[in-house]
């Protein structure tokens, strides 16, 4: 027997202006729910959410929030109120039989000092902050509304296992898919002011989508048909009774009304990048850059070579150097040691993460012009702004709106119509894909993928990598930033068969005396392992793989999607047993690498 809801929304509408934004939607979450909730930017998710969380009425249907239940929600912009510490921000999110250990927990998972001021924190760090405060209480129902914005990777990575091992339900607004398929395992589908949903996660939804629409059109254009023949029977043969004619004529009135009335799916974002000149074959050449600060190097002795049509991927922890790296190699940073060299003819377009390019005073016309006039050279033939800006899904009365007034979602849109209208050979894209709604990422993806000149892209988007990189630098755990063949999942492969090796027991060979192999006999150790150390050694690569056994068979049973609500106990014990064995994996990997290196150079290797 199935639960009841602890959430519901029924026949829920609100509207902004003329057009509904929410027409009649119907939402219920309940105990162990994993909810993608999926749209265009615009459609009203945020609002949703907001409504649910009872901070945004509705213009009228029900809301229902089981008696008792609790709800969290991260909103996009946290308000730290007048708490001191982030601690103390954390904490007093916490109810009274909350258990305030978990803070210090997450605090340290999400990398947040817990005394740092919340007015000196970046937006990342903000972000981590509220994501802390909302998830340390365990609630019933947690809403979350891009919570993987300005997080890195291990970050990110970190997130998706502690909500696959939250008892929450969850609500999710995200842009990653990546992120998104590997937490959800049901999708609200919010368009143009309806909901539909189906009980998979979103990894089903994309397919599921196009089905809907290619319906949807198919039934359009029948109708369109059949208003044709009764138009046609109107003029021609109206020679029935008067009763049976007039019967008709009002469905015909009724037809013309529904097809007026049909909100279609908005139109798609049309990208194209301004194109200049060729560049030379060779891009950039880094040979031994070294940079630090403050007596910290964050990119120590990287050498690289760019040739034209690379499309090279930047990743790594926030903090790491990516900015540092980045600017290096396009010349706007000098190395403290080492050289770069940058080729001919070589033209830069820009699209920085923090917006900066974006003014708050102007309006959308004249951020993109910069006050110019109303045109926009576009691969050298004019164009007039409502026209170009059109093309980025902006209407007409939008273009003298101030961009202080244009939600994330638009800003982010705008910067890429002025990003892209720069005549470019080489294409720095800092972090383009905040705040962009899947299908501007399809168009944006299939531009990088097909982009004639050289593209350098920071991201902590994994899918986007996987899909327009050719190549992705990223640091080792020493710190040494590495270039790898292919996108993300690419360099995660090579990354393990790269520590395979290194875990496999070392072959030394023997070299018998007067032999013919020229080979020099290995030197006398100086030293010797323990018995304790050697046995360690010998076994801790059968531990290693043993716990790589039972972390994927905890994983595989979590997956499934009935689990939870069959049985919690079960659930949180496979949660709490596949954390366990994670900590032990990584432990026993450092010891093995500890004891493998002091072998090494005891043995002379």
């Amino acid at each position: 027997m199935a639960s009841p809801p602890l959430l519901r929304l029924d026949g829920v509408r609100l509207t902004f202006g003329g057009t509904p934004l929410l027409e009649s939607v119907e939402l219920g979450v309940s105990a162990g729910d994993r909810i993608a909730l999926v749209g265009r930017n615009g459609s009203g998710k945020s609002t949703l959410l907001k409504i649910a969380a009872g901070t945004v009425e509705p213009d009228g249907g029900e809301v229902f929030r089981q008696p008792g239940a609790t709800i969290r929600y991260l909103a996009q912009e946290p308000d730290f109120g007048s708490a001191s510490s982030v601690e103390e921000y954390v904490l007093a999110g916490l109810g009274p039989l909350d258990d305030p250990h978990r803070v210090q927990r997450l605090l340290e998972g999400l990398g947040i000092d817990p005394q740092a001021r919340p007015g000196d924190l970046s937006g990342g760090e903000a972000r981590r902050a509220a994501l802390a405060r909302v998830m340390a209480p365990e609630p019933d129902i947690l809403l979350l509304d891009e919570p993987t914005n300005h997080l890195d990777l291990p970050t990110i990575e970190w997130l998706e296992d502690e909500i696959r091992a939250m008892r929450s339900a969850v609500v999710l607004i995200s842009h990653d898919r990546r992120f998104l398929e590997r937490t959800t395992r049901a999708t609200v589908w919010l368009d143009r002011g309806r909901v539909r949903r189906i009980e998979e996660g979103f990894g089903a939804f994309e397919a599921w989508r196009d089905k809907v629409l290619e319906e949807e059109e198919r039934d359009l254009q029948k109708m369109s048909a059949k208003i044709l023949r009764e138009e046609h029977w109107l003029r021609y043969g109206v020679t029935a009774r008067r009763t049976r004619n007039e019967r008709r004529l009002a469905a015909l009135h009724q037809l013309r009304a529904d097809r007026r009335n049909a909100r279609r799916q908005v139109g798609t974002v049309e990208m194209v990048a301004g194109e200049t000149r060729e560049s030379g074959k060779l891009v950039i050449e880094a040979k031994g850059v070294t940079k630090g600060y403050g007596g910290r190097t964050l990119v120590d002795n990287f050498s690289t070579r760019i040739q034209r049509g690379d499309r090279v991927g930047l990743v790594g922890p926030n903090g790491a150097g990516k900015t540092t790296l980045l600017r290096m190699l396009i010349g706007e940073l000098e190395p403290d040691s080492g050289t770069v060299r940058t080729g001919t003819n070589l033209d830069l377009a820009f699209l920085d993460q923090k917006r900066a390019s974006l003014r708050d005073d102007l309006s959308v016309a004249d951020a993109l012009t910069d006050g110019r006039g109303d045109q926009v050279m576009v691969n050298g033939q004019p164009r007039h702004v409502a026209g170009y800006l059109k093309d980025f899904l902006f209407q007409p009365e939008q273009i003298r709106t101030p961009v202080a007034n244009l939600s994330g979602g638009e800003r982010a849109r705008l910067l890429l119509a002025k990003t892209l209208a720069t005549p470019a050979n080489l294409l720095v894209l800092d972090e383009p894909t905040n705040d962009l709604d899947m299908e501007t990422l399809d168009l944006l993806e299939e531009l990088v993928a097909n982009y004639p000149g050289t593209v350098l892209l920071v991201s902590h988007d994994r899918d986007f990598l996987d899909r327009t990189v050719s190549s992705t630098v990223s640091p080792d755990e020493a710190g040494r930033w590495i270039e790898y063949a292919g996108g993300y999942t690419d360099m995660t492969a090579q990354r393990r068969e790269t520590a395979k090796a290194a875990r496999a027991p070392a072959k030394v060979a023997s070299v018998k005396s007067g032999g013919s192999s020229g080979e020099a006999a290995p030197r006398p150790a100086a030293a010797k392992l323990s018995f304790k150390q050697k046995f360690a050694l010998e076994n801790l690569p059968r531990e290693i793989e043993r716990l790589e056994k039972a972390i994927r068979a905890s994983e595989a049973e979590l997956a499934d999607a009935s689990l939870f609500t069959r049985d919690p106990k079960r659930f949180n014990a496979v949660a709490a047993k596949a954390d366990s064995d994670r900590a032990a994996l990584e432990a026993a990997e450092t010891q093995w690498l500890e004891l493998e290196m002091m072998r090494a150079e005891m043995e002379g290797s």
